[in-house]
C-alpha cells in the first residue's frame, strides 16, 4: 500500500469519526434522516479525499448507489410500518373497549353472580338483577341492589327472561 493511500485512509477514518461525534449530537428523532445524510456525507468525503493514482473503481460507487438506494427504501419502508403498526393499535384499543360496552350493557336485567369485592377471603358471594350499567375508568360496572361493582368480578350470568 503507498502512502498517498494510507494517508487517504486515515482522512477518511477521520471523516468518519467526525461524522459519528456529528450524529451524536442530534435528536433521535432526526435519525433516519441522518443515517441518510451521514452516509451521503461519507460518500463525497471518500470522493474528495481518494488518491488521485488509483481512483476508486466505477462498480464501487455503483455499489455505495445502491447500498443507499436500499437505505432510502427500507427508512421509507420502516415510517410506513410504522404507521400502520400504529393504526392498528388504536383500532385494537377501540375494539376492546367497544367490545367491554357491549359485553357490560348486555348485562342490564341478567342475574348475575359476583364476588364479593369487600370480602378478604373471597368466599362470600352476591347474586342479583343488574339494574344499570356504568363505565368509570375505562372499566365497565354493572349495579346489583343499591351498589356497583366491577365486572371483573362477575361469576356468572342467568337470563331469566327466557325461564320455562
Amino acid at each position: 500500500m503507498s502512502v498517498t493511500s494510507e494517508i487517504t485512509n486515515m482522512q477518511n477514518q477521520s471523516a468518519v469519526y467526525q461524522m459519528k461525534q456529528e450524529k451524536t449530537r442530534t435528536s433521535n428523532a432526526m435519525d433516519s434522516a441522518n443515517d441518510s445524510n451521514m452516509f451521503l456525507k461519507l460518500m463525497l468525503q471518500q470522493l474528495q479525499n481518494q488518491d488521485p493514482t488509483e481512483p476508486t473503481s466505477n462498480t464501487e460507487w455503483l455499489s455505495q448507489l445502491a447500498q443507499y438506494s436500499s437505505l432510502e427504501q427500507m427508512t421509507q419502508m420502516n415510517d410506513g410500518l410504522s404507521k400502520c403498526m400504529n393504526y392498528m393499535s388504536s383500532m385494537y384499543n377501540d375494539m376492546g373497549v367497544n367490545s367491554e360496552i357491549t359485553q357490560t350493557l348486555s348485562l342490564i336485567g341478567k342475574e348475575i353472580t359476583l364476588k364479593d369485592p369487600d370480602d378478604p377471603a373471597g368466599t362470600k358471594r352476591i347474586t342479583g338483577t343488574v339494574s344499570e350499567a356504568s363505565f368509570e375508568d375505562g372499566t365497565g360496572r354493572v349495579k346489583v341492589g343499591d351498589k356497583f361493582y366491577s365486572i371483573a368480578n362477575i361469576l356468572t350470568v342467568r337470563d331469566t327472561t327466557k325461564e320455562i
